[in-house]
């Protein structure tokens, strides 16, 4: 079954490049006419994405005077993916991707131009605020695995790492841009200007959709509409130790060592003590670092399995190191190579997976990825916050950092174990050199074998 009228005469997608290097280009999935529309649309989108992100909490703020309020608005927009983030991913296989999200696109438009309206017109409430948040969210639901799906039905196997790192590049440049843009907005007209703005982004998205030509789209056959197919895609995961495992991974990292605004916050108030602007500093350093890690991962054109445990072992390492620096300077330095190797393990875990995976339980996989990895920071978050308030963002900010690494130890080892290898260490042009080998026994069968 295709994804759209005149898709079922789509070329064939060609040989996936997971068993060697695949040298590419930085921006060689752009090449790509229908992906290229997708990727102009998203540039306007999520920057309107983070304009509605501050204006919203802004407003929640200023209609209550209330932390908790906005906590609660925060964890609305969270929720539906929390509840119904599996059966999202069921109606995605069941349904063709590019009109899932026309649909989706546009209810998000409306949500957001709803909210404008309310409050230009001075009738906004709070409650228009939380129903907003979680209207948002229930098209996320939907509207997530979708796009994480349709990726490689625009560019095939063989451009899909370069498109994915392109993606969170995208996502995390709009970081930067968007919330400054919003706060301009705010101070100059109002929040409900960038409500305005956020609404009308929606625009470039569905036009390049609509604009996109069907014939030229990887055709993937839908999953049948029937009873069991969310155990089904669960079983499907369980079964197969290059899927769990990294999501088990992501599950780690997402919920204990990714939840940055308690920690950064707390570094920039209490440790040491910097106010807002540092906090923005932060921030803005890690998106960089983010930024980083997403373009050196569209020009790697692979994903390999020892990168995304690598990257994370660096990553939970880089985070207890910036736990213990005393220095203001040297920890908003740590936020580059923490961002980049957060931005490695995100594009890494997404493209293996997505590769591993077989397109008609794509939507399904990926609905549970994005959950894990989108639902672990609001269930992580009140347990780190309890660690910083009691023992201090310190030893918070280092405990989730052991986790993340002490996690991607252990499901490396297990992964090694599952395939016969074993740990290498020793010296390579005089250089330490740590890899992975087959064992003994699995050498020799391997030469029987050949």
């Amino acid at each position: 079954m295709s994804t759209g009228p005149g898709a079922a005469s789509a070329p064939a997608p060609t040989t996936p490049t997971t068993s060697g290097p695949h040298k590419s280009s930085m921006f060689s999935s752009l090449k790509v006419r229908n992906y290229r529309l997708f990727f102009l649309g998203q540039v306007v989108s999520n920057t309107g994405t983070w304009m509605q992100r501050i204006a919203q909490d802004w407003l929640v703020l200023s209609l209550t005077g209330s932390a908790t309020a906005v906590g609660i608005t925060t964890a609305l927009q969270f929720l539906p993916m929390l509840l119904f983030g599996l059966y999202g991913g069921v109606l995605v296989d069941r349904l063709p991707k590019r009109g899932t999200l026309l649909v989706t696109q546009t209810a998000m438009a409306v949500t957001g131009l709803a909210l404008a309206v309310l409050t230009l017109t001075g009738n906004v409430q709070v409650w228009h605020v939380y129903l907003a948040a979680f209207a948002m969210g229930l098209a996320t639901v939907v509207d997530n695995p979708a796009r994480q799906s349709f990726v490689s039905e625009m560019v095939g196997p063989d451009q899909l790492q370069n498109a994915v790192s392109l993606n969170s590049a995208n996502f995390q440049s709009a970081r930067l841009v968007g919330p400054a843009v919003a706060g301009a907005m705010i101070t100059g007209v109002g929040t409900g200007w960038a409500f305005l703005a956020n609404g009308l982004s929606f625009v470039a998205p569905i036009a390049g959709l609509l604009l996109m030509r069907a014939r030229e789209l990887y055709a993937v056959q839908r999953a049948p509409r029937g009873k069991g197919q969310l155990r089904e895609g669960l079983r499907y995961v369980a079964g197969r130790p290059e899927l769990v495992w990294p999501i088990v991974l992501v599950g780690f990292v997402g919920t204990f060592a990714f939840n940055f605004p308690v920690y950064i916050s707390a570094f920039a108030d209490d440790v040491f003590d910097a106010g807002a602007g540092w906090y923005s500093m932060f921030n803005t350093l890690m998106a960089v670092g983010s930024v980083t890690g997403a373009l050196l991962a569209a020009r790697r054109g692979t994903a390999r399995m020892r990168l995304l445990i690598v990257g994370a072992v660096l990553f939970g390492t880089v985070e207890i190191v910036a736990a213990l620096t005393p220095s203001l300077y040297l920890f908003a330095l740590l936020m580059i190579p923490i961002g980049l190797f957060g931005m490695t393990i995100n594009v890494t875990a997404n493209t293996s997976i997505q590769m591993a995976t077989d397109p008609a339980m794509r939507g399904r996989v990926m609905a549970l990825y994005m959950m894990v990895f989108l639902g672990g920071s609001p269930v992580g978050a009140p347990i780190v916050g309890w660690i910083t308030d009691t023992y201090g963002a310190r030893v918070g900010l280092a405990v989730g950092g052991a986790i993340a690494a002490v996690a991607a130890t252990v499901i490396g080892l297990i992964l090694a174990r599952v395939g016969g290898l074993r740990l290498s260490v020793g010296w390579n042009k005089g250089h330490p050199q740590v890899r992975f080998v087959p064992r003994q026994g699995r050498e020799e069968e391997l030469a029987t074998v050949a």
